[in-house]
């Protein structure tokens, strides 16, 4: 039987050939000799290290599903293609039977541009400021914190029966509101939508269920949640937060922490 979620179930990349081959993004160890990524959950995460290539994955499937890269709906997209890394043209989605009737891209960098395409609508004329900021709790973005910002795009904007693209959004929160958010999109998953996530937070990619795909030098694998650095790290440092800083302050080699109890 078809199953309308994901709606998004994987993406194929065919490197291009010659010297393009070694270009970026493709110079990414990561992204070299990847072929094709399921996303056969309600929610998938990206990890790694700054630099590894999840964001830029997770650009390309925007762009390629028509979110735009710097982030948007399906009703507006931000076009500034300056920092696009053009993987999507070399990038084919394999999509649900079924559209999502919702859709989000979420850039934890690009999120002031958001902020301000609105409020140019507004001061231009382009549309008034009770229909621009309706779905955003009535008022500009950015007259609040970026924390509120967030919390308000993941509590009014976003519907639900969706496709949404989340770029680092514990950026913008503490640990109480990551919690918050995260019962949050388990709210939406329930509403038949699809979460795909770049992170950093072991709050975050606990979510049950979930796949976690980790972008290294070796390329892109899944993990289990307790296998993470992320994990790892976290757990180690709060099992004896005072002995962690001591080695830490005393210059001893991260990965020594990273050892210590698995």
């Amino acid at each position: 039987m078809l199953q309308p979620r994901p709606y998004l179930k994987a993406v194929t990349i065919r490197r291009p050939e010659g010297d393009a081959g070694f270009s970026y993004p493709f110079c990414i160890p990561a992204l070299r000799h990847i072929d094709e990524i399921e996303f056969d959950r309600d929610l998938t995460f990206f990890i790694g290290e700054n630099g590894s290539g999840k964001s830029t994955l997770l650009e390309a499937i925007a762009t390629v599903m028509d979110f735009g890269a710097q982030g948007g709906t399906g009703n507006f997209e931000i076009s500034d293609d300056s920092g696009l890394s053009k993987l999507h043209n070399f990038m084919r989605p394999r999509r649900s039977f079924q559209r999502p009737r919702d859709k989000f891209f979420l850039r934890a960098e690009t999120f002031f541009n958001v902020g301000t395409y609105f409020e140019d609508m507004v001061k231009e004329g382009i549309a008034p400021a009770g229909i621009v900021y309706g779905r955003y709790g009535g008022k500009s973005l950015h007259h609040r914190s970026h924390g509120e910002s967030f919390l308000t795009i993941l509590n009014e904007s976003i519907q639900g029966n969706g496709l949404y693209l989340l770029d680092e959004p514990e950026a913008a929160l503490s640990p109480t509101r990551q919690l918050e958010a995260l019962a949050r999109i388990n709210q939406l998953i329930l509403n038949e939508s699809q979460f795909i996530i770049a992170t950093h937070s072991p709050i975050l990619m606990a979510y049950p269920n979930a796949r976690i795909y980790l972008f290294d030098d070796s390329g892109i694998r899944e993990v289990d949640y307790t296998e993470t650095e992320h994990y790892k790290v976290t757990r180690n440092f709060l099992n004896d937060y005072e002995k962690q800083i001591k080695q830490l302050l005393s210059r001893t080699p991260l990965l020594d922490l990273l050892d210590e109890d698995g």
